[in-house]
């Protein structure tokens, strides 16, 4: 069998081919478009069987460091982190230590009317709590100019401290520093 009688076989194979799809009727294909065809879907299913196993046997086959399963477990534990953190804790408890903290902040209401002081005293402790300060300072005065026998801003103060819920513990500062005319607070 030489080269044309193969080329000549084969096109009698097209030529019965194309007669058999005229002949035959058309089917509707209710098939999507590119989906894939039954053996394709099997193919696919062997493949993905064969690397899904293939892979379950090289996990099984890793080890892992026994030290390090346990911290991933467990975690760690920061020691030195801890006392740190009871030694402040135990400081801030401290009354002694708290008076003679310096204040991280202060702010000045001489001159101010009641209301004016009440708003300053508002932005000025939402401001260090955003800054996470832990003693502020707050000027009043003692009253020597207030109209009237009662110092104006001293009460106001006095009373701001007690309704402010982020606000804690607070006291007079000593003669060198304000005496009655300056208060210091903490910051909860």
């Amino acid at each position: 069998m030489d080269f044309g009688d193969i080329l000549e076989q084969w096109s009698n194979e097209q030529k019965k081919a194309s007669v058999q799809k005229k002949s035959a009727p058309s089917q509707v294909s209710h098939k999507k478009p590119n989906s894939p065809t039954a053996e394709e879907k099997a193919q696919a299913n062997r493949l993905y069987s064969q690397t899904a196993k293939g892979q379950m046997e090289e996990d099984s086959k890793k080890t892992i460091n026994p030290m390090e399963l346990w911290l991933r477990r467990y975690g760690t534990v920061d020691k030195d982190k801890l006392n740190a953190e009871s030694q402040e804790a135990s400081k801030m408890e401290n009354r002694e230590y708290l008076r003679k903290m310096r204040p991280d902040a202060r702010i000045d209401l001489h001159g101010l009317t009641r209301d004016e002081a009440w708003a300053r005293l508002e932005s000025f402790v939402e401001d260090c709590l955003r800054r996470g300060y832990k003693k502020i300072e707050i000027v009043h005065g003692k009253g020597i100019h207030s109209n009237g026998s009662d110092p104006v801003l001293g009460q106001m103060v006095k009373t701001f401290i007690e309704q402010n819920k982020h606000l804690g513990a607070s006291a007079h500062n000593d003669r060198r520093h304000g005496g009655s005319g300056a208060t210091w607070v903490l910051l909860k």
